[in-house]
């Protein structure tokens, strides 16, 4: 196969990287709509357009796809939180910054793959526990200990009163999550909130958060008295 811009013949690595992506992509369309159980390596081949030998050459079993595609998932979650939270971290407005990685936060884990996603791992926890808890500990748990991190320098820079910055990480990510997370979970994603609705819970759930944490005597923010 040759590069569309140069017409040189594509490199192995590339081309091996390429359809590892197209597989992953493939995989998450298959056990997402069928589950684990259901999924078969010969429809994720077909998905994909490549050979059933390929995906095996890639993946050795069903079992380490699906394994591999959590992971993965696990990443991109913890990538995009940890980035909003560095952000917070020297806040010069507490109140407009925090609301706005809730409301990062709150949109990205209400997307329909990612709740399917979620689903998914919690269906398949007792066959795969091992898995189970990677989720849990590269996910949920590494967003609250990143979350936690920051508000332990925050309340060192005297903008937050927490004196137990982990369930306070926790708190927050309940106040400004739960609502729509439990409807959709059990609901299915045809309950799926307006984007409306939730930078409502998230505004809303900033607002109770600061509340119970802002230090005595501290105004709110410019921008949030608005």
């Amino acid at each position: 196969m040759t590069t569309p811009a140069t017409g040189t013949p594509e490199p192995a690595g590339n081309r091996s990287a390429r359809k590892r992506a197209a597989i992953l992509a493939a995989a998450a369309e298959v056990f997402l709509r069928n589950g684990y159980m259901g999924a078969s390596m010969d429809e994720v081949a077909a998905t994909a357009a490549v050979s059933k030998q390929t995906v095996y050459k890639h993946f050795a079993s069903k079992e380490r796809l699906f394994t591999e595609l959590i992971e993965s998932s696990v990443g991109q979650v913890d990538e995009m939180f940890r980035s909003a939270v560095d952000a917070l971290h020297d806040t010069e407005d507490l109140d407009a910054d925090l609301t706005a990685l809730a409301r990062r936060f709150v949109t990205f884990v209400i997307q329909p793959d990612v709740m399917r996603l979620r689903r998914l791992v919690i269906a398949e926890a007792d066959r795969f526990p091992e898995l189970g808890r990677t989720f849990y500990e590269q996910g949920p748990q590494r967003v609250t200990a990143s979350l936690a991190d920051c508000f332990a320098h925050l309340h060192e820079r005297g903008l937050l009163r927490v004196d137990e910055p982990r369930l306070a990480a926790y708190q927050f990510c309940w106040l400004v999550l739960s609502i729509p997370w439990n409807r959709v979970l059990f609901c299915g994603t045809d309950q799926m909130p307006a984007g409306a609705e939730l930078e409502h819970y998230a505004t809303t759930g900033v607002r109770v958060f600061l509340d119970a944490h802002r230090p005595a005597g501290q105004a709110a923010g410019p921008r949030s008295r608005k």
